[in-house]
């Protein structure tokens, strides 16, 4: 095999028959290195003929190689080489199994490519290559016949879900690094990206004015808005800013990667912070809204949102007024705006008032029906009798169930005649029937006052009558404390009670002590205060004894006996107690 190659070689390098033989052996050594030294380069050859879907390639070597068509073609596109083309091929062979020269273009491409690449990427320059495959962790990349390898990250400036619009489609990038040894190119795309958005960035820096209109995508969505790429740049769209109406959440409105039609509200040079907005690209709704609702204009919104304080009612798109929680109800008192209404309800509402510098619109509800409290006054008098159920009882009184569906109140002082407020309430329940007498009708207040004890005469005008001040009464002791001692007074000790002062408790200082006296015990005092409004009465067990002292003295004090004060005072004793004997 070796001795008839020597002869084609020697043959076509036009070695003579009469060479002699050590110049011969010269010429073969020569032609064996120079071809090679060929091998895996790239070399130029001529198409000699086409068969099937190969191309048939003389480059000059003992034979000729063959290269499929498809591999002079872009990928997808039919070839367009023809006999007689001059092409380069990489030579991998001198002589395959075959006998032909191994060639190929792909390769020839490639190096060239290498050769290219190598070059632009010493002067960081850009590349054209398209997207063709998929493989792990990123992507693969023709560049122009050199395979590169697109990591995933380095796609976009933002995660992309779908790559495919970018694919078969030539792009520049951008090379990261390059090992020729191993055949390794890492590319990026996003690299690019960044550049020209940087670019993008201080043109639009440098040209943007507050109410300028801008083209955006939503980067982000916070609860209080939005942030919007203007190319480069981004803005910030505050919820209040989204529209004219009521806007909960950015979300309801916004989605990530949504385009979006802008205006530049505010701009900060220094800090290049920007404020967005999209309502202010739409009419002013507040426009002639005191003229399109004016006060008590009567008419049917949408609750749109519930807080503690009240509800909101939107009236139009764009427009809204607020239902306080004091405006809700005539009768629900201290109930949460969301047991009376819910959101998406359909209410009618009155418009109460309008302010236009802070476009706040003040609604009512209540004022839509009838006021409880005037019909209460038109079909009730004062003084009449009715009966209701107790609904709530507090540490004031009774609330008592009235028509009308309103509660009335009876003040714990108006509960009982005789018992103290805060006894006399512990002896009603929650639920219980009740009669009342209608003491008073507030409208204004959204009062009505009740009494339970005035169901029945005040016994303390029965005791005013048989009992008045300066009398001397029998008392029956009925408590002693450190104060005082508290008594009953006459007969009807039952309805009427009294209190004597420790000061009262006799005319020496030394007997003004409560624990000479026992429960049950009599003593004599006199009457010194007549309350009829606090059903009160004060007596004096000093003030009955002064005046025994100046009856005695005036009746004993101008005879001439020569009696003593004792005398006096022992004889009037004397005699006072002969009377009750």
């Amino acid at each position: 095999m070796a001795k008839s190659s020597a002869k084609r070689l020697f043959k076509e390098d036009r070695i003579g028959a009469d060479a002699p033989a050590s110049g011969f052996a010269a010429l073969l050594e020569g032609s064996f290195g120079k071809r090679g030294s060929m091998e895996g380069t790239v070399i130029k050859g001529l198409i000699t003929r086409i068969e099937k879907d190969c191309a048939i390639i003389d480059v000059g070597l003992k034979a000729e190689g063959r290269v499929p068509l498809k591999e002079f073609a872009a990928p997808g596109m039919p070839s367009e080489v023809k006999v007689g083309d001059t092409v380069e091929v990489y030579l991998e062979r001198m002589e395959d199994r075959n006998g032909e020269a191994s060639l190929s273009r792909e390769k020839a491409k490639r190096e060239e490519s290498w050769t290219v690449l190598e070059k632009l990427h010493e002067k960081t320059e850009r590349v054209i290559g398209i997207i063709f495959g998929r493989v792990k962790g990123g992507f693969t990349v023709d560049l122009s016949g050199a395979v590169a390898f697109l990591p995933g990250s380095q796609v976009d400036i933002r995660p992309v879900r779908d790559i495919t619009p970018l694919m078969g489609t030539p792009q520049p990038f951008q090379i990261l690094k390059m090992d020729r040894a191993r055949g390794n190119i890492v590319v990026s795309r996003r690299a690019v990206l960044e550049e020209s958005r940087a670019e993008a960035r201080s043109e639009l820096v440098a040209n943007l004015k507050e109410g300028q209109v801008l083209q955006g995508v939503v980067k982000n969505i916070t609860d209080y808005g939005a942030f919007v790429d203007l190319g480069g740049v981004d803005g910030l769209l505050h919820v209040t800013d989204i529209a004219w109406k009521r806007v909960n959440h950015p979300s309801e409105v916004l989605q990530i990667g949504a385009q979006v039609t802008v205006q530049v509200i505010r701009f900060n040079a220094d800090t290049q912070r920007i404020s967005l907005g999209m309502k202010q690209l739409e009419a002013d709704p507040w426009e002639g809204v005191v003229a399109r609702y004016p006060a008590g204009l009567k008419l049917k919104g949408r609750v749109t949102n519930i807080t503690d304080y009240g509800a909101f009612v939107e009236l139009e798109p764009g427009i809204e007024g607020l239902v306080h929680v004091s405006e809700m109800s005539w009768t629900k008192k201290n109930v949460h705006p969301g047991k009376i209404v819910a959101t998406s309800q359909e209410v009618e509402v009155i418009v109460l008032d309008i302010d236009l510098s802070k476009r706040r619109i003040s609604l009512g509800i209540k004022q839509c029906i009838e006021n409880p409290w005037e019909a209460f006054r038109a079909g009730h008098k004062i003084g009449e009798t009715l009966s209701g159920e107790i609904r709530n009882i507090t540490e004031f009184g009774l609330f008592v169930g009235m028509p009308g569906d309103i509660d009335g109140m009876v003040h714990m002082s108006d509960l009982s005649w005789d018992k103290a407020g805060e006894e006399a309430i512990q002896t009603y329940q929650k639920g219980q029937m009740v009669e009342v007498k209608i003491l008073d009708i507030d409208v204004e207040k959204e009062r009505v006052s009740l009494g339970i004890k005035q169901m029945t005469a005040d016994p303390f005008e029965g005791m005013a009558v048989n009992f008045k001040k300066g009398d001397v009464v029998t008392c029956t002791v009925t408590a002693i404390n450190d104060g005082g001692i508290e008594v009953s007074l006459g007969d009807q000790a039952d309805s009427f009670s009294g209190f004597i002062k420790r000061g009262d408790l006799a005319r020496d200082r030394a007997d003004q002590r409560t624990d000479r006296f026992a429960v049950g015990e009599k003593v004599d005092a006199k009457i010194t205060v007549v309350d009829k409004a606090a059903h009160k009465v004060n007596l004096s067990i000093k003030a009955r004894e002064v005046e025994e002292e100046k009856k005695a003295m005036a009746e004993y004090g101008s005879s001439d006996s020569g009696a003593s004060l004792g005398d006096i005072l022992g004889a009037a004793i004397k005699r006072a107690q002969k009377k009750d004997e």
